[in-house]
């Protein structure tokens, strides 16, 4: 059907990975994610929107070969666990106009279609704006709860997980739907050709926009994590910042916003079950993470706590500009001041609540089996 719609045939760039992938998900979907009818239709109109998007992508990076010419900055990568911060950081970072930084629309359709080129030639508004408006304002009306988990709109900095879902990376699809088989699967997979395209995939979205090649991207989702080895041997060069908060708090907090993506395509959500997931996952990535870390050089590694940037972000941006070598100036600050401003003046009536019992979980249990990373401020590496 994606070939009958969009005329195209070609999609040879990580194809093997993608069918292989393919394959233990659909089974997953079909068997364990408990799907109601509207969760179906979202499933396949998302599966079948990422192979046309796979198949325009090639045919966009045939016809133009000048984009796989262009030569990236090293991108700064925020790696840390879900609700660990990472979101502010990002933000944060992003409000520097030395960086680039992808848009909620722009991870949401990452590769443009031909009515977005004709909106472009002919100087109009993308209209992958208003379509990524409705899109969330359709999710809202299903659990409003959802801006209270991550607050964003169509024009906010958000992260890429759009871009890694290209090649059916698991972390987007794994927090909206029960699927452990295409879970633990992913898990045990090399993802380097999906970093692969990520890259391909950021150099589109750079010739695109016109941006500047030589301002690094500021990247991150929590996909990185689990992926670390992949995301290392694609970005070699970039500086890596580590975000770390109270595993207890991880493992509730992600487990919330786990619950309520999921609640949208199923009416059958074990929160008991969910907060097992997410202890697995959170254990998973950390780990990972910690014997990754040990194989890159310490000059690339930066580590900083959800609660020394929740206390003193200006500090902690401080010292991480400093660990990239950039000069922080008053301008910036007041970019980065203004975000903040705007951030609590939008969004000052979310409030996420959750409790770490409503998942089947014990905080002192938690803390036993994360004990290797249960100070705040502690770093990843063993």
């Amino acid at each position: 059907m994606a070939e009958k719609d969009t005329g195209l045939t070609a999609d040879l760039s990580d194809r093997a990975l993608f069918e292989d992938k393919l394959a233990v998900l659909l089974p997953s979907l079909h068997e364990e994610a408990r799907l109601t009818d509207f969760g179906r239709l979202v499933s396949h109109g998302s599966l079948l929107k990422l192979m046309k998007d796979r198949l325009r992508f090639e045919a966009i990076m045939a016809e133009h070969p000048e984009i796989d010419r262009i030569e990236l900055a090293p991108p700064v990568i925020i790696v840390g666990s879900m609700r660990s911060g990472t979101t502010r950081m990002q933000r944060l970072l992003a409000a520097d106009p030395g960086f680039e930084a992808l848009r909620l629309y722009e991870s949401q359709s990452p590769v443009p279609s031909p009515d977005v080129m004709r909106a472009k030639a002919a100087g109009r508004r993308d209209p992958r704006i208003a379509q990524a408006g409705r899109i969330l304002k359709l999710l809202v009306s299903i659990n409003p709860a959802i801006l209270q988990v991550h607050p964003t709109g169509p024009m906010e900095v958000d992260e890429e997980l759009g871009l890694l879902d290209q090649s059916l990376s698991s972390a987007m699809i794994e927090v909206q739907k029960r699927i452990p088989s295409f879970a633990r699967h992913a898990e045990m997979t090399d993802d380097t050709p999906a970093y692969r395209r990520l890259h391909r995939l950021l150099k589109l979205r750079t010739w695109f926009e016109g941006s500047d090649p030589t301002h690094p991207y500021v990247l991150k989702t929590p996909q990185h994590m689990q992926d670390i080895a992949a995301l290392n041997a694609v970005f070699p060069q970039s500086p890596l910042i580590f975000l770390h908060r109270d595993p207890v708090q991880l493992v509730a907090s992600g487990a919330s916003l786990a619950w309520n993506q999921m609640v949208i395509q199923s009416d059958d959500v074990d929160p008991h079950w969910i907060g097992r997931e997410w202890l697995h996952k959170t254990r998973h990535r950390l780990e990972t993470v910690s014997a990754v870390r040990q194989q890159i050089p310490a000059r690339r590694q930066f580590d900083l706590s959800f609660t020394e940037v929740g206390a003193d972000w200006r500090g902690a941006i401080t010292r991480t500009y400093d660990f990239l070598g950039r000069e922080l100036t008053p301008a910036v600050l007041n970019a980065m001041q203004a975000y903040m401003d705007r951030a609590a003046r939008e969004h000052r009536h979310a409030q996420h609540r959750y409790r770490l019992e409503q998942f089947g979980l014990e905080a002192g249990d938690v803390r036993d089996e994360l004990s290797r990373w249960t100070v705040d401020a502690e770093p990843l590496a063993a």
